[in-house]
């Protein structure tokens, strides 16, 4: 029985998934992904999983796969870089159970450290792709990649971004279709990747790229739309929607089934119309293999192959205009008032050291004026990078600092490594008990799963004494002495972890007493304005004022003013 729901793409693509018999789900919080996973943890059919990374994820869904269930990973788009390793074997391998890999690009970088662009990834993988424009259309194309998998013995990429991922309209679903689970035969020509089987798993992708693209021919995902001739455009995703609500009138190929191109619908649309534009967001990927056809076709200008498009983007594109970055209105982000990540940096700040950083909320200490946050590259890189700023600059005064989520990511091995060539110095475990940044989803480190059920609890200081520390110890970030305890663990000839441990605010609702603020013994001196709290601002007369409202009783700013205008009670 057929009923509407009102979901957002990410949904949309997981109860097309679930309703086409997916069995087994893996991935790693990561936004624009996160839904994904998320939705598929209330249905008891589906093993759905948070992985300690997007590797994992990988492997244990392409395991799923081969022992013959219908399986997913999704992640956003730089987790599918953790992923690369199994991921481009696995289009060698094939599948058993039909397998899907979900990318969820960001044009926009709302989020993330960079744009890439992972259509780029089909290709170079050698595996077909699906786009989709809307969360309708993302439901449509869950159960058709299973399908395509299945008949061609390959993961199908589905390629979604932040717009189609976030976007919610109402969509039709039904009921879920039980699909029997294929017998795992055992077949090391298949699965066992020496280079002898892989060369000949190469040749058998080069022909099956040829049956895909006559495939892609007749697909109803790619739809051609003939409207006025005068105008033709050629587009994908929620380029498409773009485009079609600046120019309702013009014909349009829409391209969903994108990799390996549908050439002769691209030649056939291309020569029904007078002029041809390819309208994509980020790199030129239809647009310069529409050229490679022969095919004459106007396309952005460079300037556009930055950030996200929109309506407007459309039109001067059409027009031929080159892009006016225009300055960013939006707030500063910032940390949350009571943030247990404030006082380290405070204190590190203070300490004048150069630290290296991760991903996630404390990313935000780089921002001013707290700005004692010196590099940011990638999951894992906070203890990487720290292990040569050691070396090289000091270790008396290079800090390292990563989350407890993404230590158990990728950053074990870098203490490990660290470990295992005599590196010195403090590398900082800011502990706030969930993966803060992407939802306060669970981890290892929490003892909680996916689904909410008690787990096995991970023991940040076992693992970090196992890993080669020599000192390992915890402390309250909001304890007196923090930036003593710092500054001592800095000066040790030893490699020393200490785990700052304290949940985060948004879970925690423990009530503190807040400080008392004294304005007139405010010397307006804008100490207290160094840890960025939201509770504390300077108003136009360029007096102190002090939010009550939004204190949560962390005291930091206490710490911070010399002359007794803000104290304990």
């Amino acid at each position: 029985m057929k009923k509407i729901e009102f979901l957002s793409g990410n949904e949309a693509l997981a109860r097309g998934a679930y309703e086409a018999g997916l069995k087994s789900a893996a991935s790693y919080p990561g936004t624009p992904a996160t839904e994904i996973l998320e939705y598929l943890t209330q249905f008891d059919e589906v093993d759905a999983q948070w992985a300690v990374n997007e590797k994992v994820a990988y492997e244990v869904a392409l395991g799923a796969s081969i022992a013959g269930v219908r399986s997913i990973y999704s992640s956003k788009h730089v987790g599918v870089n953790v992923a690369m390793d199994p991921l481009m074997t696995s289009v060698y391998t094939g599948v058993g159970g039909g397998f899907i890999v979900v990318t969820a690009d960001e044009p926009g970088l709302h989020s993330s450290q960079n744009e890439q662009d992972n259509r780029l990834i089909a290709k170079f993988a050698k595996m077909p792709m699906l786009e989709p424009s809307s969360p309708a259309d993302a439901y449509k194309m869950a159960r058709i990649a299973f399908e395509i998998s299945e008949k061609f013995d390959t993961p199908v990429l589905i390629r979604l971004t932040t717009r189609v991922s976030h976007t919610k309209e109402n969509v039709e679903v039904g009921e879920r279709t039980e699909i029997e689970n294929k017998p795992f035969v055992p077949n090391p020509a298949k699965y066992v990747m020496v280079p002898a089987n892989a060369y000949k798993k190469h040749l058998a992708i080069e022909a099956k790229l040829i049956e895909l693209q006559k495939y892609a021919e007749e697909s109803p995902l790619n739809v051609m739309e003939l409207n006025d001739t005068s105008m033709g455009i050629i587009a994908n995703g929620v380029s498409y929607l773009y485009a079609k609500e600046s120019f309702p009138n013009a014909s349009f190929l829409k391209i969903g089934f994108s990799w390996p191109f549908p050439d002769k619908l691209i030649k056939e649309f291309a020569g029904k119309v007078k002029t041809l534009y390819v309208i994509e967001e980020l790199e030129p990927f239809i647009e310069e293999h529409v050229k490679q056809l022969g095919i004459e076709a106007k396309a952005k200008d460079l300037s556009y192959r930055i950030g996200e498009l929109n309506s407007v983007l459309v039109r001067e594109i059409i027009e031929g205009k080159k892009k006016v970055e225009k300055p960013a209105g939006a707030r500063k982000p910032v940390m949350c008032p009571g943030c247990s990540h404030r006082p380290i940096f405070s204190a590190l700040k203070k300490l004048k050291a150069v630290v290296s950083g991760d991903i996630g909320c404390y990313t935000l200490g780089a921002s001013q004026p707290l700005a004692s946050l010196h590099t940011t590259i990638c999951m894992g890189a906070g203890v990487t990078v720290f292990e040569s700023f050691s070396k090289i600059l000091g270790h008396n005064k290079a800090v390292g600092i990563i989350g407890d989520s993404t230590f158990v990511h990728s950053g074990i091995e870098g203490l490990v490594n660290a470990a295992y060539n005599k590196t010195k110095g403090l590398l900082i475990i800011s502990d706030n008990a969930t993966t803060a940044m992407t939802g306060s989803q669970p981890n290892p480190a929490t003892g909680i799963t996916a689904k909410g059920e008690p787990t096995k609890k991970l023991s940040l200081e076992k693992i970090c004494e196992a890993a080669g520390a020599d000192i390992v110890e915890t402390i309250n970030p909001f304890a007196d002495n923090l930036q003593e305890k710092i500054q001592e663990l800095m000066n040790k000839d030893a490699l020393s972890v200490l785990i700052v441990r304290y949940p985060c605010r948004v879970l925690d609702k423990t009530k503190f007493l807040k400080p008392e603020f004294n304005k007139e013994k405010c010397t307006k001196c804008g100490a207290c304005l160094q840890i960025d709290c939201p509770a504390i601002y300077k108003t136009g007369d360029g007096a102190v004022n002090f939010n009550e409202f939004l204190c949560t009783g962390c005291n930091v700013c206490v710490s911070a003013c010399k002359f007794n205008a803000l104290k304990k009670r």
